[in-house]
């Protein structure tokens, strides 16, 4: 039995842990998102399909293996709140917890079993001061520590600080992606299978343009993962 800690149990009863999502108060083993919560986010399952809406996204433009997001992302639902708190509110850790609950679904496909790096979409450097970490790093981490992959945060670079993606046409998109991202040691990958880590997929031209830079690596495989997709 636990050490009694009249503090804590004052502090929890005056500010306890909410679900993100429904707001109700979670449970102690629970961490950002009740059970309910969990097991009614709606899934892809694309894990488990070939040829699905993801990958067909990048077909006739970039050479990916497999692709899949956990979740649906609609616009004013209450999913949006998990988003919104991993990018904007600082809550890194939520984007730990979801990548180790859609890790556990990736188990059940042999292609994203088969990862040999994982490596998160990086932000520029200027971002990364201002916002303090990389959300897709910690999806990352979440997805390193389910399926024992190591995650790779240094070989792909972002070099340019390209703009708001927001209102820009799929072109305008594409313009605004090209020569951002750099690899510093082609090297350290080759024969690789890569699984490409983001937090949202829109367009998925940053994702596109990181592709595009993967694939100048001897034989390599790109598969991408989005925490959610729009």
């Amino acid at each position: 039995m636990g050490k009694f800690n009249p503090f804590s149990d004052f502090f929890n009863l005056m500010y306890p842990d909410l679900c993100l999502v429904c707001g109700e108060s979670l449970l102690q083993n629970e961490q950002h998102l009740c059970l309910n919560c969990l097991y009614n986010i709606p899934k892809t399952n694309f894990h488990l399909q070939n040829a699905n809406p993801i990958e067909k996204r990048f077909w006739g433009k970039v050479p990916i293996y497999r692709g899949t997001a956990f979740f649906f992302f609609q616009k004013g639902s209450a999913f949006q709140k998990l988003l919104h708190s991993l990018k904007y509110k600082g809550n890194k850790e939520v984007g730990q917890v979801l990548g180790k609950y859609a890790a556990v679904d990736l188990l059940d496909s042999e292609d994203f079993a088969s990862i040999d790096v994982i490596i998160p979409v990086p932000l520029h450097a200027k971002k990364l001061e201002k916002r303090g970490y990389n959300q897709s790093e910690w999806i990352g981490n979440g997805l390193s520590e389910i399926l024992k992959i190591p995650q790779d945060v240094t070989t792909l670079c972002r070099v340019k600080e390209n703009v708001t993606q927001t209102k820009k046409s799929v072109f305008e998109r594409y313009e605004n992606t090209e020569g951002i991202f750099e690899l510093k040691d082609k090297n350290a990958l080759i024969g690789k299978h890569i699984l490409l880590v983001d937090d949202v997929l829109t367009t998925g031209s940053t994702l596109e343009a990181c592709v595009r830079v993967l694939i100048e690596i001897d034989d390599v495989k790109v598969s991408i993962f989005a925490l959610a997709v729009a």
